[in-house]
């Protein structure tokens, strides 16, 4: 089904909007943003600038104040203001900015608690324990509240602990972390089957069709596996895996999904960044053998080339989308 923008720009093109009416019809169609919707937009922004403004400002308050404060003054102040975020997201609509921007202050405000409980009492917790409690305690939260940007807070805590176990018992679990890019296979898994769930439950939860989490979630993907792939290139001996067969499916999968099942410009752009970034870095390690003028300038042309020909390739794929 075409798009409003693709309706607007086949009419001018058969002739029946005229061009003294282009504005009015971008106006009509809701292309252009009016007045109100101008005011709608600012009203969200100070809506959640306000939300998070509270939500550090608490925590910047007791970390300013944390000699003067006694330990139940500080317990207080941040329990208090979850327990605040939690009555105004019971109060306000269910779908509705306001109760989102509520629990996402309470998701915030909970890992303020953590982390005041760990320093208070000096538990001796290791920290990615803090990250993953984090992210446990606050998936109930997640749950309930059907939120894209919680869900995304959730699967970052999850990375945070992830990359943190590993910087604690590096080389203490060999069946777990034995090297870097162990942790880059687990994080390179969870993100991916992460981005193909969400995927596929966007389909039926409409509240999970936000292109910026999905795109997110594709980043963390494809980070991390591009990150094995250079990390094979430079040094294979710390490499566990066949890196750049992986990459080589998931690149394969990433360009028949978004460029014939969903397209998407974005992530064809990412595939194509990842591709110039493993090819320049596989040249010049074969290349750059020594200080040589002429292999720096064969690799700043392919460079050029590479990414001049991706862009005029997405150019391409946006024409054939809009004909």
């Amino acid at each position: 089904m075409s798009t409003p923008r693709e309706q607007l720009i086949e009419l001018i093109e058969q002739g029946v909007i005229t061009e003294e009416k282009i504005d009015t019809a971008l106006t009509v169609l809701k292309i252009v943003p009016n007045g109100k919707k101008w005011q709608a937009f600012i009203d969200y922004l100070l809506l959640w600038l306000g939300g998070l403004a509270l939500a550090f400002a608490v925590m910047f308050f007791i970390a300013y104040n944390w000699k003067d404060l006694g330990r139940f003054s500080k317990f207080g102040m941040v329990e208090g203001a979850i327990v605040l975020a939690v009555v105004a997201y019971c109060k306000f609509a269910e779908d509705s900015i306001a109760s989102k921007v509520s629990i996402l202050v309470a998701t915030i405000s909970l890992g303020v608690l953590l982390a005041l409980y760990g320093q208070t009492y000096q538990t001796g917790a290791d920290p990615w324990q803090l990250f993953f409690n984090w992210a446990l305690l606050m998936l109930p939260w997640a749950i309930v509240g059907r939120f894209s940007a919680i869900w995304i807070v959730w699967i970052a805590l999850i990375n945070v602990s992830i990359i943190l176990y590993y910087l604690t018992f590096r080389g203490l679990f060999g069946l777990v972390f034995s090297s870097e890019s162990a942790m880059l296979w687990i994080i390179f898994l969870f993100n991916t089957l992460a981005l193909i769930t969400w995927q596929l439950l966007a389909t039926t939860w409409q509240w999970l069709s936000e292109q910026w989490a999905i795109r997110l979630l594709a980043i963390g993907s494809g980070v991390p596996l591009t990150c094995l792939v250079l990390l094979s290139i430079f040094s294979p001996q710390e490499v566990v895996g066949y890196p750049g067969l992986v990459w080589g499916l998931w690149l394969a999968a990433m360009y028949y999904i978004y460029r014939y099942v969903r397209l998407d410009l974005f992530m064809l752009a990412g595939c194509c960044l990842s591709t110039i970034t493993i090819t320049i870095s596989f040249l010049s390690n074969h290349i750059l053998h020594h200080d040589d003028a002429g292999a720096f300038l064969l690799l700043a042309l392919i460079v050029i080339g590479m990414g001049s020909g991706a862009t005029l390739w997405l150019k391409n794929i946006h024409r054939e989308n809009l004909s």
